[in-house]
């Protein structure tokens, strides 16, 4: 979970403020202070009050009522209306829109491949462009071992998965990114996931670490390891 979403969270945690921007929402329409007060019943000045944390925290917007409305007297007022994004809380973390973009992305590719080929071939897109990204941004140089185990799990863990060092030599994802269609479908699901950070290592230029699939119990199917070192247990599944 991101700061912005934990500071969302907290601030729907009071009653009368998670009323007012569920009432922001259906409106359908810009809402007033005097609107958010009778709705909730309380008074306008806690409204204000309570509409502006509600700025603060990224869940809704503000602006004076346009020109073109405006009264011969008095102040134009304040309005109030939802941001256009979704708020999302999950722990652990999950990327659902991530596996949906891959797999929109092998769906629309032309590759005489199978489906599931396709869908891999986007996942390791995916995680080659993060890692160029990454690459241009930091500019780490030639990466030893332990620097490329360092710099991927920076990377994966700012892009919301939840990597740790149980071991030297070797990071994890603690939990999976993909869960539950890991649980419906294991071998494709992890077959994405492993493609993905493979390819996240290939934009890195980690050539001294590579992604190998090695399930274990509860936690997601892929680790990065020193390069040469694989796992001798097989695929059995996925984590949670």
């Amino acid at each position: 979970m991101n700061d912005a979403a934990i500071v969302a969270l907290a601030a729907l945690g009071d009653e009368s403020r998670r009323r007012m921007f569920e009432f922001a929402r259906r409106a359908g329409r810009p809402i007033s202070r005097d609107d958010a007060a009778a709705e909730v019943g309380i008074s306008r000045k806690l409204a204000a009050f309570h509409l502006e944390r509600l700025v603060e925290a990224g869940l809704l917007r503000s602006h004076f009522e346009h020109v073109a409305r405006l009264r011969k007297v008095g102040r134009a007022p304040k309005l109030y209306e939802p941001v256009g994004t979704d708020l999302r809380v999950s722990i652990p973390p999950r990327q659902p829109d991530l596996l949906a973009e891959i797999l929109l992305d092998g769906a629309l590719s032309d590759e005489p491949v199978s489906p599931l080929e396709s869908a891999r071939r986007a996942a390791f897109r995916r995680g080659e462009r993060l890692g160029e990204q990454e690459r241009a941004r930091s500019r780490p140089g030639r990466l030893s071992a332990e620097r490329a185990l360092t710099l991927s799990e920076a990377t994966l863990s700012g892009a919301g998965f939840e990597p740790v060092r149980p071991r030297p030599g070797c990071v994890r994802l603690r939990s999976c990114p993909f869960h539950p269609l890991a649980e419906a479908q294991p071998e494709a699901v992890c077959g994405f996931n492993h493609a993905f950070v493979s390819g996240l290592l290939s934009g890195l230029e980690a050539n001294t670490v590579e992604a190998v699939l090695d399930p274990d119990g509860g936690e997601c199917c892929v680790e990065i390891t020193a390069a040469g070192i694989a796992s001798d247990r097989g695929f059995e599944g996925s984590g949670q």
